[in-house]
Formats: C-alpha cells, sequence, structure tokens
C-alpha cells in the first residue's frame, strides 16, 4: 500500500495505511474517537489524531511496525510522522468500550484486500455523548449530532435510546432528538 501524502492527508487516509499495516503485521486494531467523527462526517470535523486501541500486542512489535512506516514515539502511547504535523497517533489502552457498555463489537472496512475496524456510526454517536454525559463537552454532543446527520440511514437511534437510558441520561437522548428536529 502506497502511503498518503503526509503533508496533507486526512483521517482515514492514514487510518488505511496505518491500520493496514498493523492488520499485516497481525495487530488488530479498532479506531476510536475524534477521527471515527471525522471519516463519518467525511472531513466537516476534523480530529488532529488517531486513537488506535490494538487488541494484546507487543510493544515492541507495535514500534517495529509504526518505525517501519516513519514514526517515531513521543511520550508513552503517542506517534508522530515528521512530514505528517497535523495528525498523530495514540494508542489507548483496551478494551473498546462506550461508557458501561462492554463489549463492543467494531465495524469492519476492507482496505486492500484486509478488514480494518471501526466503531460503528451508532456507536461513534455513543462515544461522543458519553463525552457530554461525563465531561460535560458540549464539543462532543455537537459531533454527535454531525455524525446523525450525514450517516442518517446508518445511525440506529432505538440503540442509542437504550444506552443513554442504560447510562441514566435519558434526557440527554431526547437532547439529541429535538437538536436533530431543530436543524
Amino acid at each position: 500500500m502506497e502511503p498518503p501524502d503526509w503533508k496533507q492527508c486526512s483521517e482515514a487516509e492514514l487510518w488505511h495505511y496505518v491500520a493496514w499495516h498493523l492488520e499485516g503485521a497481525e495487530i488488530r486494531s479498532v479506531l476510536v474517537g475524534g477521527a471515527v467523527v471525522a471519516i463519518y462526517t467525511e472531513g466537516l470535523y476534523r480530529s488532529g489524531d488517531l486513537d488506535l486501541i490494538a487488541d494484546s500486542f507487543d510493544f515492541e512489535a507495535l514500534k517495529g511496525v509504526l518505525s517501519s512506516l516513519g514514526f517515531v514515539p513521543s511520550k508513552s502511547r503517542y506517534f508522530k510522522h515528521p512530514e505528517c504535523r497535523h495528525l498523530f497517533l495514540e494508542f489507548p489502552p483496551g478494551p473498546v468500550e462506550i461508557g458501561e457498555e462492554f463489549p463492543v463489537v467494531p465495524d469492519e472496512l476492507e482496505v486492500h484486500g484486509r478488514a480494518l475496524q471501526l466503531l460503528s456510526p451508532t456507536d461513534c454517536v455513543k462515544d461522543r455523548l458519553a463525552g457530554y454525559i461525563h465531561w460535560k463537552s458540549r464539543a462532543n454532543f455537537d459531533q454527535a449530532v454531525l455524525v446523525c446527520r450525514r450517516q442518517s440511514q446508518r445511525v440506529q437511534f432505538e440503540i442509542i435510546r437504550r444506552w443513554c437510558q442504560a447510562e441514566g441520561a435519558i434526557a440527554v437522548y431526547e437532547e439529541l432528538r429535538q437538536a436533530l428536529q431543530d436543524s
């Protein structure tokens, strides 16, 4: 797989390249966080980083793959590419959870013959709402609304309603529905 244009690649392009190579080294990862919002909003939102939760893996093997792609470690779980100044990689600890929900089954996207994993549009919305519920981040709520608008055919609102109820935040679901009606 050819490397992206490091100076202006999108979150999706960088994710495809990195996750494809990790998968080739048998390091499975799931894209979570703001980069998923960027992908599902087709660039209307820009993240600045890619959060990849890797299944159990050897950290030295991960560093080896990333090093072969030109990435250098920065702090404990961050990696930067010297030519890609607008995006960096972060590997937060797993497993993939959304609020109290575990396990989370990611979506798969085939890229050049390899299955890459990311949160589904529905789980992306729940992830953003979790940030709103737990950290009172209005930006996270606005991102959830944006994903709902751009992925309206794929977001499963009943699942989001049940998740909000289980999180003790049914009012957040009602606020989401109201925001979508008002726009």
